[in-house]
């Protein structure tokens, strides 16, 4: 699968219970219904999926979307050690922890700042 098409452009996001963790997903699901890029599972990383995680460190492009400082999506990419090439944190794209609902004008922002973020 390395090497596939498919694989070359991946997304990793957030999927908390908190409000920009649900943008981070959310915003993830439609770049690649959109054909940005593939979401690709997180969890996976975690748990050592040795296949997962070549595939991941094999892509040419990883997003990787965080929604709160904590940066739970960031740090298990690192310690899977897989590099990224953009990474976004929604509390810092103005998306507020508790107070920003997973709107669809929300996720619109956010895809848009994820593109261009993934994109340069």
């Amino acid at each position: 699968m390395a090497g596939d098409p498919k694989f070359a452009k991946l997304i990793f996001s957030c999927s908390g219970c908190a409000d920009v963790g649900e943008i981070a997903d959310q915003t993830a699901r439609r770049l690649t219904r959109d054909g940005v890029g593939r979401m690709f599972c997180l969890a996976s990383m975690a748990a050592g999926i040795e296949k997962k995680i070549k595939i991941a460190q094999d892509a040419d492009k990883v997003l990787v979307m965080d929604g709160c400082p904590l940066d739970c999506a960031s740090k298990t990419l690192a310690a899977a050690d897989i590099p990224w090439t953009a990474r976004l944190r929604m509390t810092d794209q103005g998306f507020d922890k508790g107070e920003s609902p997973a709107t669809p004008e929300r996720i619109d922002l956010a895809a848009d700042i994820a593109r261009k973020a993934f994109e340069s």
